[in-house]
């Protein structure tokens, strides 16, 4: 899968997974960050579990390091070179 299909499918994913009812996939910017006030959601640590999550069902990859998670949680080019790297199917 290209890295621009598979970051609309991962902006789909992630709305979905957080029940980001007045959200479109056209909101979410590449770069910016997922969290805090800077971010385009301003999402919290409870999200960050729910995104954890995602990558684990969806993706097969399940990240137990904190540091790691912060690294890959970052933005949407963070999660989808995450995932590109390190799951089977990509």
């Amino acid at each position: 899968m290209e890295n621009k299909a598979l970051k609309e499918k991962l902006k789909k994913q992630i709305i979905e997974y957080l029940n980001l009812i007045d959200v479109e996939p056209d909101d979410l910017q590449d770069d910016s960050p997922l969290f805090g006030p800077e971010g385009d959601l301003g999402l919290d640590s409870i999200d960050s579990v729910e995104l954890l999550v995602l990558l684990e069902r969806e993706y097969g990859l399940k990240i137990t390091d904190p540091k790691e998670g912060r690294k890959v949680l970052e933005d949407i080019n963070a999660m989808t070179d995450y995932i590109v790297t390190n799951a089977e199917n990509y």
